[in-house]
């Protein structure tokens, strides 16, 4: 099993500087993999950052979270098409970074919406994905769609919600990528959501209740792990959490980071992977145990 971490827990990832000192912090903990976030390619050596990975022996990943101004389910169509080139955009950053997939929640605006979406809010954005999908599977660049809470997106947030999306793009190169922080608020059986979606998952997040160190909340990790080893995943288990120095003021505020969940960025990268590694190692014993 490969264990990943997010650049936020060490910074922003916005510029080349910021990337190359998160990616070496990350492989001394001992992480396999680490997470972009989208970022402008203006700012980033690209293919630096991608010499950098190889020679460091770690693995990227690319992600990418929508501003309003480019919700892809929109009823504007200008905004719906500006939201689908930052898409292509991000695709073509993640094919040239050497990742082979991009997560997020790329299928809406990243946002507190105050309206119900409407069927055609629906239908607009898988037109949208399913053109981005067919783009980044050119690439080699699978995707992975972020089912996150309903205070920050109002298209889907369940398993049960993102099956029905994929079918109707009809499209092999669309997975779902889930994150225990939003199951935990919106899925009534975590292990079960994880069973429904088996081999659809493309990518997975391990978060807390409150975003902070693994084991602090109040999410059973027993039944997520022990649901993993049970569909035969074996792609990526990443951390994701956030404190007030990781992320900019518009993530910020959609993710409600309104304090420091911990002060040490490395020591937080150690207890995650320790707790993941011995999270995923009980979960093997259990169900050899069973056989």
């Amino acid at each position: 099993m490969k264990f990943g971490v997010h650049s936020f827990v060490w910074n922003d990832a916005q510029d080349t500087a910021a990337i190359e000192y998160g990616m070496e912090r990350a492989r001394v903990a001992g992480y396999d993999f680490f997470e972009l976030p989208g970022f402008d390619r203006k700012r980033v050596d690209v293919a630096r950052i991608a010499k950098t990975a190889e020679s460091l022996g770690i693995e990227l990943g690319a992600s990418c979270g929508l501003a309003p101004e480019f919700d892809v389910s929109s009823d504007d169509p200008a905004v719906v098409a500006a939201g689908e080139a930052v898409l292509n955009e991000a695709v073509s950053i993640a094919r040239d970074v050497g990742s082979r997939g991009m997560s997020g929640p790329i299928f809406s605006g990243h946002q507190k919406y105050r309206v119900m979406p409407t069927r055609r809010n629906w239908d607009t954005s898988v037109a949208v994905l399913t053109r981005v999908a067919d783009r980044a599977k050119a690439a080699g660049v699978a995707l992975s769609m972020e089912l996150v809470n309903r205070y920050e997106t109002n298209l889907m947030n369940t398993v049960k919600q993102g099956l029905a999306y994929i079918r109707d793009t009809g499209s092999d190169n669309l997975f779902l990528h889930i994150d225990t922080f939003h199951m935990n608020i919106e899925e009534g059986d975590m292990g079960q959501a994880i069973r429904l979606a088996g081999g659809r998952i493309g990518y997975f997040h391990v978060g807390e209740s409150n975003r902070g160190y693994l084991g602090s909340g109040s999410i059973d990790f027993a039944p997520v792990f022990d649901a993993l080893v049970a569909i035969g995943y074996q792609k990526v288990i990443s951390v994701e959490a956030f404190n007030t120095q990781g992320c900019g003021d518009w993530l910020k505020a959609i993710c409600a980071i309104w304090r420091e969940n911990w002060t040490d960025a490395d020591a937080f990268a150690l207890t995650s992977l320790d707790f993941m590694r011995a999270q995923w190692d009980e979960a093997q014993r259990r169900a050899a145990a069973y056989r």
